[in-house]
C-alpha cells in the first residue's frame, strides 16, 4: 500500500544555523558514480559505486535580519559546509531521519529580485558525503 509524507514542519540547518522559517523547498540527491566491474566470461554488466556525487538544492525567502540568509550564506560562498534536513522537528528516528551533507560546496549565492513578489534565492550545496541517521 502506496504512502505519503506530509511535511508541515521539517528542520533545514546551514552551517548549524536554524533556517526553516526561510525554507520553502529542499532537494536532497545522494548518488554514486557507477564503475562497471564486468569481467571477461561475464554474461551480465555488473557495477560497483565510485565516489559519491552528493548535491542538496534549498529553496530560501531571501532575510537580511540577524542569523537569517544573507547573515548565513553570505561568508559561505566558495567554502564547503555542513548542511541537514531532517522531515519534522520530532526527534530524529527511523521515521524521522535526519540527512547530513557534511563537506558540501556552495559555489554561488543567486538572489532574486521581482516587483510584487517575495525576494528569494535557490542555493544548492555541491559534493562532500551525505548520511543518514535514525537516531
Amino acid at each position: 500500500m502506496p504512502t505519503s509524507t506530509y511535511l508541515s514542519n521539517p528542520v533545514v540547518t546551514v552551517n548549524a544555523v536554524d533556517l526553516s522559517d526561510q525554507c520553502s523547498g529542499a532537494n536532497l540527491n545522494q548518488t554514486f558514480a557507477q564503475l562497471s566491474a564486468t569481467a571477461f566470461g561475464d554474461t551480465s554488466m555488473k557495477y560497483v559505486a565510485g565516489l559519491q556525487e552528493n548535491s542538496v538544492q534549498l529553496d530560501l525567502f531571501w532575510s537580511t535580519a540577524s542569523s537569517e540568509t544573507y547573515a548565513t550564506l553570505k561568508s559561505l560562498v566558495g567554502t564547503s559546509t555542513t548542511v541537514t534536513i531532517k522531515g519534522s522537528s520530532a526527534a530524529t528516528s527511523a521515521t524521522n531521519p535526519l540527512g547530513t551533507l557534511t563537506g558540501g560546496f556552495l559555489a554561488e549565492l543567486p538572489v532574486v529580485y521581482t516587483v510584487g513578489e517575495l525576494a528569494t534565492c535557490s542555493i544548492t550545496f555541491n559534493g562532500g558525503t551525505f548520511a543518514w541517521t535514525e537516531a
